[in-house]
């Protein structure tokens, strides 16, 4: 076979992938596929059971999901390490997996997932490039860590390894992502925070915090150290193992000296941190800031010199599926990326991975504020009706293209993932 032949049989491009993939849902839209759900799942009743992180396992989305598609959704909200353990020895418990992409990098060679068909997903065409090639645009830089489309595609329906290119395949369909950064309590830093190191600062003692998940703080203890100028890594996201005992020594130091309060899990336990004042900064994720706004209290999601630590999720499908059950798991991931999911997600201060159809669902000022990094024009409203930004207010790191255009890795599993969780508890537990 020819090196061009070969290229044909392997990969597939992008514009071909989309052009078959509009097609396929053009003609399943016009035959009733893709329309009419409250109708034929009401008649024919479904549960699909889903499982995953918090964050977007939200009771919203069930309630919504069973008036517009007649598909009951019973969620269940777990911690990431929770989820990624659940993936692989339940596989039968659950029917949807709603988890990040470091996660189906861990899972999906485990064979428990299987990949979604390219042509029966309606809205391929509208979701973001970086989960397509990992440019938010063509002159953008690769950021470092699972990158969602390093693991975002196989060559075949049987496949267990991950494809180099997009294929017909996908693992799991991207649904939510962002931008992470350093919280701050602007009130009482008592100066300008400008990059990770802050974070370090011996004036800090006591008050600060990072992460307790694995994967995740490794990766934030990273952007820290490279900030001091500790460690430059040829690949935080895949770190040797001396880069991780460098990382984990010095964080065992610099807990031995009192530099941390509070090690945190949850996004409750990261608000009454910030809340309380126990912690002045710490790694914070974008709603638990609001959160604390919320509260009358001063929060800042303070953008970085060095930029941001990303993270992305999706939607994966039990290897089980099949029937009626699998077509209707198809109906609610074309459904949750029409818009209304999209819409919720973006005012909850996270990113919809099809932008393009959550505008649809979004005021002008809403858009203006969560995406295009304009000032309110009025009070912006969380999604349950409360005030979440007074008009004038600006959203913290600007816009959507300003926020994820700044991302300086990924969260990641390691080659040395196992050594590195290892040594992690080492740090826990000193």
């Amino acid at each position: 076979m020819t090196d061009t032949a070969k290229k044909k049989a392997k990969g597939i491009s992008r514009r071909s992938l989309l052009k078959t993939a509009s097609a396929a849902a053009g003609l399943a839209a016009g035959s009733g596929v893709i329309t009419g759900f409250p109708t034929i799942w009401a008649q024919n009743p479904i549960t699909l059971r889903q499982f995953g992180t918090g964050v977007s396992n939200l009771n919203a989305i069930a309630q919504k999901c069973k008036e517009d598609l007649g598909i009951t959704l019973e969620m269940a909200a777990t911690d990431s390490d929770a989820a990624a353990q659940r993936a692989v020895t339940q596989p039968n418990s659950y029917d949807i997996a709603d988890v990040e992409y470091w996660i189906a990098k861990k899972v999906y060679p485990a064979g428990v997932l299987q990949p979604m068909d390219v042509k029966k997903l309606k809205y391929f065409d509208k979701i973001v490039p970086l989960f397509i090639n990992g440019k938010l645009a063509p002159e953008s830089v690769v950021a470092q860590g699972t990158a969602p489309h390093t693991v975002g595609f196989v060559e075949s329906q049987d496949a267990k390894s991950f494809a180099t290119e997009p294929t017909e395949w996908m693992t799991m369909v991207p649904t939510i992502y962002n931008a992470d950064t350093l919280g701050i309590r602007p009130d009482l830093v008592g100066r300008q925070i400008t990059t990770w190191a802050d974070l370090m600062d011996p004036a800090y003692k006591g008050k600060t915090s990072i992460l307790n998940i694995p994967s995740i703080g490794i990766m934030d203890a990273a952007m820290i150290m490279e900030a001091m100028g500790e460690l430059k890594y040829a690949d935080k996201g895949n770190m040797t193992t001396d880069e991780i005992d460098k990382t984990i020594d010095f964080l065992i130091k610099a807990k031995q000296e009192g530099q941390f309060r509070a090690f945190w899990k949850s996004f409750d336990e990261s608000v009454n941190l910030m809340a309380s004042g126990e912690v002045v900064i710490q790694s914070m994720w974008s709603p638990a800031v609001a959160a604390v706004r919320s509260k009358g209290i001063p929060c800042v999601y303070q953008p970085l010199k060095e930029g941001y630590r990303a993270w992305g999720g999706g939607l994966g499908l039990a290897a089980h599926l099949k029937g009626a059950q699998l077509d209707a798991a198809y109906e609610y991931i074309n459904w949750y990326l029409s818009g209304w999911v999209g819409a919720y997600l973006n005012r909850q201060g996270y990113y919809s991975a099809a932008m393009e159809t959550a505008k649809q669902h979004m005021s002008a000022d809403e858009w203006g504020f969560w995406v295009e990094g304009k000032p309110a024009q009025g009070d912006i409203l969380a999604p349950d009706g409360k005030v979440m930004e007074k008009a004038g207010a600006v959203r913290d790191g600007g816009s959507f293209e300003e926020r994820m255009g700044k991302v300086a890795c990924w969260n990641s599993v390691m080659d040395e993932d196992r050594y590195m969780v290892r040594r992690w508890n080492e740090f826990i537990a000193a």
